[in-house]
This record gives structure tokens, C-alpha cells and sequence, in this order.
């Protein structure tokens, strides 16, 4: 299979038949949302944005982390990232690169994450990262999140525990499995499902 390109990734994405199952059943999460930007860099080429927050925040310190968080009163999924993005990485986009939505995700912590996908063109060095939030940004690029996952098992929980081999880490649920199901829908085509993948331990606070 050639390596997919931006347009692909677009029309995958579009295409793409959200399931919002487990949002139903669980009425009880909390609503949030994340930004999976794909940035065409003239440079690097097409990736998506990844970052490590800073080990200052309250919540989930020094974890690997898409743009994102709770939504506001009055708010919507798609808003929220915008403002979360636009907060985080000084990134302002509009309604017109939002490509569509991947499936929402299920947490531990007690919270549903929406997953946007956006798309722009621009240099990663020109993004400034807000340092009270962002203690690293990375570009990984489409043949580096083409990579399979690794699946371990833990006594508390029958679901597998999902890794992402990537930026030199381990990356786990919930940001492993949305870039996971990325790579599946956006690009390889396929409606893989990812909300009975588990989290570790250590995210479930």
C-alpha cells in the first residue's frame, strides 16, 4: 500500500462511521474533548501533533497527551478543542479544518473524550507551546504512527492494556487508543474499534 497522503487522510477521516455506543450507555461521564491536528509541515511533511504535559499540572502530570480537555458550559466537542488547541499550542483554527470526529472514548478517570481531527499546513517551529501546560510538542509523522500496538495484561481488568510505540515511549490509553484508531481509519481505511481497550493503572485516577 503507498504511503497515505493528507487528501487521503481527509477523505478517511469524512468517510469515517462514528460510533457513539458507549457515550449512551454511560451518561454518567463527563464530557471532554481532544484535538488530533494533523499538520502538514513543508519540511517534515504530514504528521499529527503530540504533546507531554508538564509535570506542574494537577491532573495526569509528565503524560504523552493530545490538545484537550473538559467542555465548557455552552460548548460543544468541536469548540471545546478549538479553544483547548488554540490554548495549549497558541494553534487558532477554524470550523473549515475540522475534518470529522473518531470515536469517543471512555475513561477511568470519568470522562468521555471526543476525538476532533483537524488538518492545517505550517512549520511546527512556528507553534509556541504554553509552558504552564506543554513541557514538549512533537510532530510524529504518518510512517512513524504507522507502527502496531503493543497489548499487555493486568489482574485488575480483563480488557487489554494498550501501548503505541512512539516518540521513543510507550504511549498509553486514552491518547494510544485515539492514535490508534487515527492510524486505522485515517490511514489505512479500516473501522477498527478501540473503546474496549484499557488503560494502565496509573491513569485511572
Amino acid at each position: 500500500m503507498s504511503p497515505a497522503t493528507a487528501a487521503d487522510v481527509a477523505a478517511r477521516v469524512r468517510d469515517h462511521d462514528r460510533d457513539e455506543r458507549r457515550v449512551a450507555e454511560r451518561p454518567d461521564l463527563r464530557a471532554a474533548a481532544v484535538a488530533v491536528v494533523v499538520l502538514d509541515d513543508p519540511d517534515l511533511g504530514p504528521g499529527v501533533l503530540l504533546t507531554r504535559r508538564t509535570s506542574r499540572l494537577r491532573d495526569h502530570p509528565g503524560q504523552f497527551a493530545l490538545p484537550g480537555g473538559t467542555v465548557d458550559p455552552g460548548e460543544d466537542v468541536v469548540t471545546a478543542a478549538r479553544r483547548e488547541l488554540d490554548e495549549e499550542l497558541g494553534l487558532r483554527l477554524g470550523d473549515d479544518a475540522v475534518l470529522g470526529l473518531l470515536d469517543d472514548y471512555p475513561t477511568r478517570s470519568g470522562f468521555v473524550i471526543t476525538p476532533v481531527v483537524m488538518a492545517t499546513t505550517g512549520a511546527l517551529a512556528d507553534l509556541v507551546p504554553s509552558p504552564d501546560e506543554v513541557s514538549e510538542l512533537f510532530h510524529v509523522t504518518f510512517a512513524e504512527l504507522d507502527v502496531d500496538p503493543r497489548y499487555l495484561t493486568i489482574e485488575e481488568s480483563p480488557r487489554p492494556v494498550v501501548q503505541m510505540p512512539l516518540v521513543g515511549h510507550f504511549i498509553h490509553a486514552p491518547t494510544g487508543a485515539v492514535l490508534l484508531q487515527f492510524r486505522e481509519v485515517a490511514l489505512h481505511g479500516r473501522s477498527t474499534r478501540v473503546d474496549d481497550l484499557e488503560q494502565p493503572l496509573f491513569a485511572w485516577k
